[in-house]
């Protein structure tokens, strides 16, 4: 059997690093998947497909990653379910195994950050 998933898209928003109870860090974030055909209109469309990344990984995404950023994710689906008000409800994301860094543009933000700072 065979869950594999290659993306290559853009944040839709800067990561936010959290941490679960038992203390690993966790981020997740929308990555903008292009489409590889126009619409009617000869527009482009994409796909806002939502991304886990968990441990090491994760504080590095935090760390370098914004809004904007060109990343490749590696990883498997996962459909899990849940309650909420009492409906049965699920939802689909991609595990990601790795990310590769495509393009550094968060350096620019820390260096906003830091000024702010001052």
């Amino acid at each position: 059997m065979l869950n594999k998933i290659i993306l290559i898209g853009r944040l839709t928003k800067d990561p936010e690093l959290k941490y679960i109870p038992a203390g690993d860090p966790v981020v997740d974030f929308t990555l903008a998947v292009d489409r590889p055909f126009a619409n009617k209109e000869g527009e482009r469309e994409a796909d806002f497909i939502p991304v886990v990344v968990w441990r090491k990984q994760a504080e590095n995404c935090a760390k370098h990653l914004a809004k904007g950023s060109l990343v490749a994710v590696d990883g498997r689906l996962q459909v899990r379910s849940y309650e909420q008000d009492g409906q049965k409800r699920y939802a689909t994301e991609v595990v990601a195994e790795s990310v590769s860094f495509l393009e550094w543009r968060k350096a620019s933000k820390e260096k906003k950050e830091d000024a702010a700072a001052k």
